[in-house]
């Protein structure tokens, strides 16, 4: 049988768009291919969210898929393997389930439903769907096919739906028996090190299975996730045949009976993918919410030297407007680094100095305040960064830029940022997944082939420049030190005390813990953000703001 792996990139919403992709592709395909398929979810785009509540979203659904079945029709030779949010009843009760749906010659061959929903994250999709009761398989041409979607790769003794007390992974099993094989359509998002745990997933379920299994995953953006595609197709012993390229759309007819071991993929290194998947990332949302043009502010400090860089590469130099926006404490060093960066880059710059409005503002507000004049305080430093905000959101409203944002991880989780301050207000926040430290890293390699961001950015100490001679450091531990102990309470759950057993300082410890506390107000309010280093496929606890630690 030849099968056509769809590894495309869909836009959420956009039902038309999306399915135009597919009657394409079948036009394309057609008497090549027996079979096309398409990732989970593909006609709506995934995660669909809250369209699926709208009675008018599942309509268009419907009626596109009435489309592809009349479509099919004028290509009896070619299959559709296509994921949507299909509409049932169960009980006397409309539900909707995540539904792959075969279409065939003008009809409807077959639908599986999914079965294990995940409730984590954004990936909350027992709040819209209901669960399958259990796998079949079906015969197509001269081939017994078992479809699986998503995480029913992995799914392990599932109670049953029905009460019965047998497990879905009973059901999954006797796949074995039955299928010749196994397609998984698949929106896996990317976070670092997720691509080869899907590999070894997949591997392992066709070797248990004793079945050759082909998983075919979504590629892009959307919202905060990004997609890597790497479709992947195995032989019943788990020996892998096809590893489709990653983070761009890939379409390959293949016989899988015809293809041959490979001796196993060479895996990227892992700050590289965390690049391609970022320069994707802001690609794809500046593309699905109608920009083209991307503006940031450049202080000559590493993170937004990060960002521009990525900027330039997903939207092209000529799109990028990297503005310097210095205050009265702003070094002129930084200020040339940032020329030369931009320079560099080819990326548009411009120097808007903010010192006559900020010191406007404060004499506003000396004249209400008890406050001595020349003393620099928090507020002050906040002013400056909210000033900065204000530029920069005015030229988005004035020639229709997206604002990038360069706050990393280790500044939001201890709240070492401005609220509505330029490090927390735009449109996307590129580093807010990225610790320092592997912003440091990211930097090294995008000076990999040669040096792009200058010398002296990377070198110099981190300040955020709101004060004389200031340094992050005066306020934060250093960053290697911060980072792993938010590495330990964030992600591993450690307590002050087994932190303090590794060997930090417990004065440090208690401070960092404190500050992730007490600032959680913030991340409340903080911009969407691109993930790419905490795994989407886990549940990341919220912290109560009104409290005591």
């Amino acid at each position: 049988m030849k099968i056509t792996i769809g590894q495309l990139n869909p836009v959420v919403g956009d039902i038309e768009g999306n399915s135009g992709r597919i009657r394409s592709l079948l036009a394309q395909e057609a008497g090549k291919a027996d079979l096309i398929v398409l990732p989970e979810l593909f006609l709506s785009g995934y995660p669909p969210l809250g369209l699926l509540t709208k009675e008018w979203f599942q309509q268009g659904i419907n009626k596109a898929l009435q489309e592809l079945v009349d479509c099919s029709a004028r290509y009896p030779q070619t299959g559709i393997l296509v994921g949507l949010p299909r509409t049932g009843e169960d009980g006397g009760r409309r539900v909707l389930y995540n539904s792959a749906v075969l279409i065939y010659r003008g009809l409807i061959h077959f639908t599986q439903d999914k079965t294990a929903l995940p409730a984590y994250d954004l990936f909350d999709e027992t709040a819209y769907f209901q669960p399958a009761a259990q796998f079949s398989t079906v015969q197509f041409k001269d081939q017994a096919l078992g479809v699986l979607i998503g995480e029913d790769l992995w799914a392990e003794a599932l109670p049953s739906p029905s009460g019965t007390g047998s497990s879905l992974q009973s059901s999954l099993s006797q796949l074995a028996g039955q299928a010749d094989l196994i397609i998984n359509l698949a929106a896996f998002p990317f976070y670092m090190g997720g691509v080869e745990e899907l590999y070894t997933r997949a591997s392992e379920r066709a070797r248990r299975l004793q079945t050759p299994l082909l998983l075919v995953n979504q590629v892009g953006a959307n919202d905060e996730f990004v997609f890597p595609g790497q479709s992947m197709l195995f032989n019943a012993d788990g020996e892998p045949l096809l590893v489709a390229p990653a983070f761009q759309e890939f379409t390959m007819t293949v016989d899988p009976a015809a293809l041959t071991p490979l001796t196993g993929p060479r895996w990227q290194p892992a700050i590289s993918t965390v690049h391609d998947a970022l320069v994707l990332g802001i690609k794809d949302y500046c593309r699905k919410s109608g920009f083209r043009q991307a503006v940031l502010g450049l202080s000559g400090g590493i993170d937004s030297a990060v960002v521009c860089c990525l900027a330039a590469e997903a939207l092209g130099s000529e799109n990028v407007l990297a503005l310097s926006l210095p205050s009265p404490y702003s070094s002129a060093a930084s200020i040339e680094d940032a020329a030369q960066l931009a320079a560099r880059l080819g990326v548009q710059f411009a120097v808007v100095p903010i010192s006559r409005l900020y010191q406007e503002t404060l004499d506003l507000l000396y004249r209400h305040w008890s406050a001595e004049p020349g003393a620099i305080g928090l507020a002050e430093e906040n002013l400056q960064a909210r000033i900065r905000t204000n530029i920069l959101m005015a030229y988005s409203n004035k020639f229709g830029y997206l604002v990038l944002t360069a706050g990393n991880l280790s500044e939001l989780l201890v709240g070492y940022c401005t609220l509505y301050g330029a490090d927390m207000s735009g449109g996307l926040a590129v580093l807010s997944d990225l610790t320092k430290t592997l912003v440091y890293e990211l930097a090294a390699e995008l000076n990999r082939d040669r040096e792009i961001i200058p010398e002296r950015i990377i070198k110099k100490a981190p300040s955020a420049e709101l004060r004389p001679d200031q340094r992050d450091q005066d306020t934060l531990p250093p960053y290697p030190l911060l980072d792993q102990i938010l590495q330990l309470y964030t992600v591993e759950n450690l307590s002050p005390d087994q932190i303090v057993a590794r060997g930090f300082p417990a004065e440090m410890v208690n401070w960092v813990i404190r500050a992730v506390h007490r600032s959680e107000f913030k991340r409340r309010q903080a911009l969407p953000g691109l993930r790419v280093i905490r795994n989407p496929l886990h549940r990341w606890a919220r912290l109560p703001v009104a409290g005591r630690y």
